[in-house]
Order: structure tokens, then C-alpha cells, then sequence
């Protein structure tokens, strides 16, 4: 029987596809308190505003990191520590 294949490339992708998706839902937002019907905003031209949206708001990215981790989405390590080179060799 064939080994399933791992999904460990979504969870990378999944910060991003979180982040866009506030950010999408922060300018509908704007839109509706505008006084814009969504519904009749061509789909198009709201993720143009979500991009231009994202890259005005960074945070976003680490709101949305924290988000899949509380999902239980992804799993945040710790970074490794090598030991120093120096001190190895001597």
C-alpha cells in the first residue's frame, strides 16, 4: 500500500491565505461603511484592495500566524541553536 502523501506544503501557504483573507474582510468592511452594496463591487477590484490593503497592514501576516497556531494549523518551533564554531574545535 502506497504511503499518503504529506500535506506539510499547505501549512505553509496557510499564513498567507489567512492574511488575505482579513485583509479582504477589512476592506469589504470599509466598503459596507461606506455605504457600498458589496454584492454589486466586482470581485476583482475587492482583492485588489485586499492586496494594496495587506501591504499597507503587515501585521496582518502575524495576526494570521498566530491564528493557525491557535487552529492548531501549524506548529511554531523554536529556532536551533548550533553550537559555536570556535568553542567546537577547540
Amino acid at each position: 500500500m502506497r504511503k499518503a502523501k504529506s500535506f506539510s506544503h499547505i501549512r505553509t501557504s496557510v499564513v498567507y491565505v489567512l492574511a488575505r483573507l482579513a485583509a479582504r474582510n477589512a476592506v469589504k468592511e470599509q466598503l459596507r461603511d461606506q455605504g457600498v452594496r458589496v454584492t454589486l463591487v466586482p470581485i476583482r477590484q475587492v482583492h485588489e484592495q485586499a492586496d494594496e490593503y495587506l501591504r499597507q497592514h503587515p501585521e496582518l501576516y502575524a495576526e494570521a500566524r498566530e491564528r493557525a497556531r491557535q487552529l492548531g494549523m501549524i506548529e511554531i518551533r523554536e529556532p536551533m541553536v548550533t553550537p559555536d564554531a570556535r568553542r567546537s574545535v577547540g
